[in-house]
């Protein structure tokens, strides 16, 4: 079980938005590098990193704060936003980012999520995010009429390293991670399931822990670690011991 956690970036600054809503957005820290840092002094073994104004644009906006924080880390990260061609999945690798998430891609282009699972392998992750059941896109500004369930099994056969489940309607608003619906979507696929969404104690941490979600490969955390909610050493003690 791997604690990821979030850097989220909007105008070069760690920020987090409320319920995906640009225009709700609390910047944390203007330095994403020394936060970067921050997180692997902590402890955290990997960084999940999400660039907001490419979601919506659909292309990198952040760059230069990715290349930042690539250039101040030695774990791995992980990175989606605005990744919808071969051309930056392979520019994001060549860089660095040792797993590239792939979201509203998934949706519109599935033979390119394929394509890139057989030229990168294990290197290739489907975002999936879901409000009120149904997977959105566009940085989360139109919803689809897919289920998650429907579309993590597009790609049962793909080669995808994970899938990376999120919430919308728990996401930045501290209300716990749906661990239900992730577990069903865990259940129904192969594909190891990351949660995300909502974490927001250490009392989410130890439900991550259960017999019934011990299916999930892991849980992304944001809001809960800025905040002080969560004590990093706890919460990964919490994880080692289990």
């Amino acid at each position: 079980m791997i604690l990821f956690p979030a850097i989220d970036l909007k105008d070069g600054q760690c920020v987090r938005l409320k319920l995906g809503e640009m225009d709700d957005a609390t910047v944390f820290n203007d330095d994403p590098a020394a936060q970067a840092r921050s997180f692997q002094d902590q402890g955290f073994e990997w960084l999940h990193i999400v660039d907001l104004n490419g979601a919506f644009a659909g292309k990198p906006v952040n760059a230069p704060a990715v290349d930042a924080i690539l250039a101040a880390l030695t774990i791995p990260a992980q990175l989606g936003g605005g990744i919808r061609d071969m051309a930056t999945i392979e520019a994001w690798l060549e860089k660095g980012i040792k797993r590239v998430i792939l979201g509203t891609i998934a949706v519109r282009n599935p033979d390119l999520v394929r394509e890139a699972c057989r030229a990168f392998p294990g290197r290739i992750a489907v975002g999936i995010d879901a409000k009120g059941g149904r997977v959105a896109v566009e940085g989360w500004a139109e919803t689809s009429e897919l289920t998650a369930i429907e579309l993590a099994s597009r790609f049962e056969d793909a080669g995808v390293a994970a899938i990376i489940y999120t919430d919308i309607e728990r996401d930045g608003v501290l209300k716990g991670l749906n661990l239900p619906a992730t577990a069903e979507l865990a259940r129904s696929t192969t594909i190891p399931v990351i949660a995300s969404g909502g974490l927001a104690s250490i009392e989410d941490v130890r439900a991550l822990l259960k017999p019934e979600y011990a299916m999930l490969a892991g849980a992304i955390t944001g809001r809960a670690l800025y905040d002080g909610r969560i004590d990093p050493a706890e919460a990964l003690a919490l994880l080692k011991a289990a």
